[in-house]
């Protein structure tokens, strides 16, 4: 019977899920035009209302940077995610982040890998809308976002295809 499980089955995609709690919103929405003009891939943002940010998908962390700022995960299927914490935190050299995770590092869904005081760094000046990157989108026929709202950690925000 398997066989014939795959033969009509319909193609879902695969499921990356938020990050954090907040709102969604287009990554066109994004004021910094590596995001917004999709240079690094296609995408969505959110507007974080929690301090934790989650891992999207089961996967390995591929890239974290030492500042806390950022990081990046690979879905076991090859999804390159990148997830990064506002804009320009990276002037802020680790200050309001706390790292739990580390490269190479197998997770599952919704393993905490950051924290970042988003209420501290708004009240730096930085703007806290968090791109969620498929750094791959090539490799994908479609990168659907789910319709903008309020979302909690864990919820569907893209759905890729390959085809």
């Amino acid at each position: 019977m398997k066989l014939f499980q795959g033969l009509f089955s319909k193609n879902d995609g695969v499921k990356v899920g938020a990050p954090m709690a907040g709102k969604l919103v287009s990554i066109k929405e994004v004021s910094d035009p590596t995001f917004s003009d999709e240079i690094l891939g296609k995408g969505a943002a959110v507007i974080p209302t929690d301090n934790r940010i989650y891992a999207p998908m089961d996967g390995v962390v591929s890239t974290i940077f030492p500042t806390g700022h950022a990081v990046a995960v690979t879905g076991n299927g090859g999804e390159e995610i990148l997830i990064h914490i506002g804009l320009d935190t990276v002037k802020l050299n680790g200050k309001h982040f706390t790292i739990h995770a580390a490269a190479g590092q197998e997770v599952k869904k919704g393993d905490l890998l950051l924290e970042a005081d988003v209420e501290q760094i708004k009240a730096e000046g930085y703007d806290i809308i968090t791109p969620i990157v498929i750094c791959n989108s090539d490799d994908f026929a479609e990168i659907l976002m789910e319709e903008p709202r309020e979302i909690l950690q864990g919820d569907d925000i893209l759905t890729l295809r390959k085809s």
